[in-house]
């Protein structure tokens, strides 16, 4: 069994790759200035890290779980080069307006209720006190307080550059 550790959530789209809406091609797929660094240096220092996304693209019939798989199996790829790696992807698949019918309802996963990093926390021993997330929508950083998480507000450039102040904010007593 793993030790108690601290978690790192982030968002997808918008964090970790440029929101070109609904990407789930790997030749749309662009990372975010930083975001393989952050992931290395939060893996270095002992972190979990989980990517939490709403993929209602999904439930709107624009792409298929499958696809959305093949999109995360590259960025694990990716980030093997330089070392890193996500734990664990968590996705909600659902929209209460969807077009395909299986995954048209309401569900606790999707942002801004806290189900994927509930799930994180249930799956994996993390410290939630020590946790925070970095989202790019009200969202997110709802879901992140609902979770029980600190939650920070990313707006755009350096996301490896934002989550060192974020984890300097936030354990200077900032959620």
């Amino acid at each position: 069994m793993d030790r108690i550790r601290p978690a790192l959530f982030l968002d997808r789209d918008g964090v970790l790759n440029v929101d070109k809406g609904y990407v789930s091609r790997v030749e749309d797929f662009e990372w975010v200035e930083g975001a393989r660094e952050c992931i290395k240096a939060f893996n270095d220092r002992g972190w979990w890290v989980f990517v939490v996304t709403n993929q209602s693209g999904i439930a709107r019939g624009y792409y298929t779980e499958d696809d959305m798989r093949v999109l995360h199996d590259h960025m694990s790829t990716e980030l093997a080069k330089t070392g890193a790696h996500i734990d664990r992807f968590y996705h909600c698949p659902f929209h209460e307006e969807g077009e395909i019918a299986r995954y048209r309802k309401d569900s606790f996963d999707r942002k801004p209720k806290p189900g994927m990093l509930m799930s994180a926390m249930a799956d994996f021993p993390v410290a939630r006190e020590q946790s925070f997330l970095i989202g790019d929508k009200q969202t997110d950083i709802e879901a992140a307080h609902a979770a029980g998480v600190g939650g920070f507000f990313f707006t755009g450039g350096n996301v490896h550059q934002f989550a060192e102040w974020a984890l300097a904010d936030f354990e200077d007593g900032a959620r």
